[in-house]
């Protein structure tokens, strides 16, 4: 497995345990509110996750000289940011809208597939 699919992939599912739990405990309440709150936090740090290791990835490739090889996975991730931050403009969650979210992950790395398929590096 290439290191970028497990910084990706991995480090972010240990890094954000501690807001994955405190979701978790909002989201047994039940009610539409700590449930928003509960999907509100887990967006916020995916979204700070990502930029944050794509600041780094970028940051290291400039300043160590490394070659480009990460077209794909740097398209991917700009077009999930977007994509969640266009779907978050609304105070509250849906499920429909959760279950979107959800779904944006794997189809992200379906995506890189897809990308570099077509010869992206």
């Amino acid at each position: 497995m290439p290191p970028f699919y497990v910084s990706f992939i991995l480090a972010p599912l240990a890094s954000n345990s501690s807001e994955v739990l405190a979701s978790q405990y909002y989201a047994k309440k039940k009610t539409s509110k700590t449930i928003s709150v509960s999907l509100t936090a887990l967006e916020g740090a995916a979204s700070m996750n990502n930029t944050f290791c794509l600041s780094i990835f970028m940051g290291l490739i400039f300043f160590r000289g490394l070659a480009w090889q990460y077209t794909a996975e740097t398209i991917a991730i700009i077009a999930v940011q977007l994509i969640l931050g266009i779907m978050v403009q609304k105070s509250s969650m849906s499920t429909l809208r959760a279950c979107i979210i959800l779904a944006v992950f794997p189809l992200s790395i379906a995506f890189i597939a897809f990308l570099e398929a077509l010869g992206f590096d």
